[in-house]
Formats: C-alpha cells, sequence, structure tokens
C-alpha cells in the first residue's frame, strides 16, 4: 500500500520563516500541542449544550413530593419546556438524544480511524470539525424555526455524531508522531485537559446565552468550532517529516517499556498468533482484526468503556442533577448548575495530568488507572451523600470526584492508546496509532452512549440508583486491568524499577 500524501498547510507557503530552520523542532512541537489542544476543546464545547439545555427542554420532576421550580429567565418562568420533550417520557427522550449522538460517535470512531490511517489527517480533521460545527447549528436552529419534532432533533445528532467522530482518531495520531515516548504520560495528561478545558467553556458559553433562547446555547459553541477548523487547516502540521524534521519514534527504539506488556505480549501473541508477519511494513496502515489482537488493547479498551461511561454520564446529566437537587436548602437555576458543573471538569483537568504523572514516573499505566478507578468510588458516595450539605462541600466533593473519574479516562484515551499503537511489536509502526486509537475510544464511545441513556431512565426512580450504577461500572472498569496490572508489577519487581525509583527519590 502506498503512504499518503501530505499537503503541507497554507501558512508555511505564506509566511516561509515558519519552516526550518527558521524554527526548531520544539518550537513545533509546541504548535502542535496548542493547535491539537484547541481543536479538540472546541468538539468538547460544541458537545456541553445538550446537558446545560436539559433542564430548559425536559419536564419537571419531583423531589421530596414537591415540584422543583426555576426562577431565573422567562424561558425557564412558564415550566412548559419544549415538546417533544416536556413530556411524562421527557427525560426518556432526552436520553435517547445523548444515545443518537454517541452511539454514531461510536460507530464512526472505528471507520474514522481506518480513514484517517489513510488520507491527510488536516483535512480530514477539518472536514470533521466544520461539518461538527454546522450541525451544532442546525440544532439550534430548531428554537427558531419552532421544531417539535423528535425526529429532526435525533437526525442532527446522529449526524453531528459522525462528523465528531473524526477528531479524536486524528488528534491522537498527530501528537503521537510529534512525540516518542519520554514522558509521553505527562504531556498527554496536560494535553489531554482539553477535554475538560472544552467542557468548561462550553458550559460557560451555552450557560452564559441560555436566557436569550436555548438556541443560542448550540450556535455559538458551532461557530467556535468552524472557527478552530479554519486555524487547523492554516497551520496545523501532520508530521515532523512534512518539514524536514526526523519523526521522533524513529530517533529511539520502541520499546514495551510501559502497561507491564512485556511479559504479556508473550502470552497473547501465543494466544492470538499475532500479526502473523515478522515485520511489517512501517508505512502500511494496520488492519481493523490486527490492532484488536495487539496487547492490551482489549483491556484498556473495555475498561474505557466503563470509565467512560461514567465520565459521559457526568457530562450529559450533572448540570440537571445539580438544578434538581438541593444545595444547601437551595434549588438553583438551570444557569447557575450549568456553569457550576464545571467544577467536575476542572477537577478533571488534575486529574489528567495527575495521573500521567503518576503513570510515568511508575511507569505503570494501568496500576495508575486501577488506584484512580477505586479510590473514585468513595468519592461518589460521600459527593452523593455529602453533597447538599453546603455549597463548599458540594464543590470540594465535586471536584475529587472530577479528578479521581477523569484521571483514568484522560490517560487511557491518549498516553495509553499511543503506547499500543506504537508498540514494538508492529516495528513502530506510525500508521496504527490512529486505528489503535479510533478502537480503544470507540469502544469507550460505545459505554459512553449507554450511561447517558441509562441515567435518562434510571434518574425517574430517584439519583441513588444512578450512582449506584455509576459506583458498579467503575468496579467493572478496573477488573478488566487486573491482569495487566499484575504484569506491570510483576515486570517492575523483576526488573527492580520501584526499588530504583525509590531509592532515586529519597
Amino acid at each position: 500500500m502506498q503512504s499518503k500524501t501530505q499537503i503541507l498547510a497554507p501558512a508555511f507557503t505564506l509566511f516561509p520563516s515558519l519552516k526550518p530552520p527558521n524554527k526548531t523542532l520544539t518550537f513545533h512541537q509546541f504548535t502542535v500541542l496548542a493547535i491539537t489542544f484547541l481543536a479538540y476543546a472546541s468538539f468538547h464545547a460544541s458537545r456541553k449544550p445538550p446537558s446545560i439545555v436539559k433542564g430548559v427542554l425536559g419536564p419537571k420532576i419531583q423531589l421530596n413530593s414537591s415540584t422543583i421550580e426555576s426562577n431565573l429567565t422567562s424561558l425557564e418562568s412558564n415550566g412548559t419546556g419544549w415538546a417533544p420533550f416536556n413530556g411524562p417520557k421527557g427525560t426518556h427522550r432526552l436520553g435517547e438524544l445523548d444515545l443518537a449522538f454517541l452511539s454514531a460517535y461510536s460507530i464512526g470512531m472505528y471507520f474514522a480511524g481506518h480513514v484517517g490511517d489513510r488520507i491527510d489527517l488536516r483535512l480530514f480533521l477539518v472536514f470533521g470539525m466544520v461539518g461538527s460545527g454546522l450541525l451544532t447549528i442546525i440544532f439550534g436552529l430548531g428554537y427558531w424555526f419552532n421544531v417539535h419534532l423528535l425526529g429532526y432533533f435525533v437526525s442532527v445528532q446522529i449526524l453531528c455524531g459522525l462528523f465528531q467522530s473524526i477528531g479524536w482518531p486524528c488528534v491522537v495520531a498527530v501528537v503521537g508522531n510529534w512525540f516518542g515516548k519520554a514522558k509521553r504520560g505527562l504531556i498527554m495528561g496536560i494535553w489531554t485537559s482539553h477535554t475538560s478545558v472544552g467542557n468548561i467553556i462550553g458550559s460557560v458559553v451555552a450557560s452564559g446565552v441560555l436566557e436569550f433562547g436555548w438556541g443560542w446555547s448550540f450556535v455559538v459553541p458551532g461557530v467556535l468550532v468552524i472557527l478552530a477548523g479554519v486555524l487547523v487547516f492554516l497551520f496545523l502540521v501532520v508530521n515532523p517529516e512534512d518539514i524536514g524534521f526526523e519523526t521522533p519514534g524513529k530517533e529511539i527504539e520502541m520499546d514495551v517499556e510501559v502497561n507491564g506488556l512485556e511479559n504479556l505480549e508473550k502470552v497473547e501473541s501465543e494466544e492470538a498468533g499475532l500479526l502473523g508477519e515478522e515485520n511489517l511494513d512501517s508505512t502500511a496502515a494496520i488492519g481493523f482484526l490486527e490492532a484488536w489482537r495487539l496487547p492490551g488493547v482489549a483491556p484498556f479498551a473495555f475498561c474505557l468503556f466503563f470509565s467512560k461511561l461514567v465520565a459521559y454520564t457526568f457530562l450529559y446529566w450533572l448540570p440537571f442533577y445539580i438544578s434538581h437537587t438541593d444545595v444547601a436548602g437551595v434549588h438553583l437555576s438551570h444557569k447557575t448548575a450549568g456553569i457550576l458543573s464545571t467544577v467536575f471538569d476542572i477537577g478533571g483537568v488534575f486529574g489528567g495530568v495527575l495521573a500521567g504523572f503518576i503513570s510515568d514516573m511508575i511507569e505503570a499505566r494501568a496500576v495508575t488507572s486501577i488506584v484512580f478507578l477505586l479510590l473514585s468510588i468513595p468519592a461518589l458516595v460521600l459527593y452523593r451523600v455529602y453533597g447538599s450539605v453546603s455549597m463548599l462541600l458540594n464543590n470540594a466533593l465535586m471536584f475529587l470526584s472530577g479528578l479521581l473519574v477523569n484521571g483514568p479516562y484522560a490517560l487511557i484515551t491518549t498516553a495509553v492508546a499511543a503506547d499500543l499503537g506504537t508498540q514494538d511489536l508492529i516495528k513502530g509502526n506510525s500508521r496504527a496509532l490512529a486505528t489503535v486509537s479510533a478502537i480503544i475510544d470507540g469502544t469507550g464511545s460505545v459505554g459512553a452512549a449507554v450511561g447517558p441513556l441509562l441515567a435518562g431512565y434510571i434518574s425517574t426512580r430517584g439519583w441513588n440508583s444512578v450512582f449506584l450504577m455509576l459506583i458498579v461500572s467503575i468496579f467493572l472498569a478496573s477488573l478488566f486491568l487486573i491482569r495487566v496490572a499484575k504484569s506491570e508489577i510483576k515486570g517492575m519487581l523483576n526488573d527492580g524499577k520501584w526499588l530504583s525509583n525509590n531509592a532515586t527519590a529519597q
């Protein structure tokens, strides 16, 4: 198979001074991180409006035998919601709307990774950003055109999910091209905060314009995605070789030193007869089934299924939960609840960085993920039980929950995916990154689709049932990594890595 042709970004033709040797490799690495950070943050900002407007579109629910009254905007004050989401089955339909987007997203993710390994990643990413921005705007136009057809909103969300699925495999593949394994966990831990930053921006923007009509909560984030797409088109460089630099992966030996896969590889390669060929063409795109059989891909993918189920349930339902739950005896407005929910995402920023730093330090991605997952269980219990006591306690526990829930989610979707997509078993194949990333995040996105849907149905029985579902999901997520974690621990004990790390720390 011929290698794909990358078209140089227009900015390098307009501004020749951006080319080497005028600018260093470090400058271009930083630029790539900044552009891809902004790109994916804008994707996530455009996903946030559905959660912000849920309280406006949907029906009022009963809590402690009394109806929750909203009190800020004129749209909220009439309490009628927006058909077809304001009836007795309104919360179910809101959950189904999330399912439409996330199901299309998860299915599209598998195809997007496969396509992304074969065409120009920059143009493919721009295509996804412009398409998702336009569809987000079209959803919001339903407000001004007075659309009340469920099929309209579901169809737009399905198409938007397909376009959004293009983003993640592209940005992970680009960043993986520019960075080797050294400090990858920390670098990607900082970089992956784009998810939480995007959620924060989306929450603030969507909540800020909500009082002018819920349509604006979609139109403004949609425009932001398109503007970010223009920046990507002008400046993003997919591969260092495109402007004359050596790919970092070629400068170091691609050892599988992370995820404890040294021992696991031997077992799984014997069981699966992995990849069949000894020498893979480093420019040939890896097959979908071959990528699934790579050591570590399946366990991390299924772990992410449950981790992302939890993270996206919070993403889509946390503002709704806050606005329908007492906090120090006060019911918050939908606007205030939307802004307050950003505390969870702020915790997620620190969680991603902390998980990446710790996993680099102990060289154990699975162990780090399991510890975060298990600690998040008591954090969620405390948030549910004591979050209503005071605003301070609510914020503190929400921050802690965000840190622990998003830590492993961020780690797996970035550093782990990049590690598995460049392991030595595929001889540093640079074209496996998008496929592996798509498999892992695509499987996780199936869980992301299931979580909000279940929350829409289960919430009618009470929020304790929703939190129980989240806790069970976290426990199941940790179970999938036990084998990999045991291999990591065994490998580090045999190599004396922990002893040397502790000696260095002392």
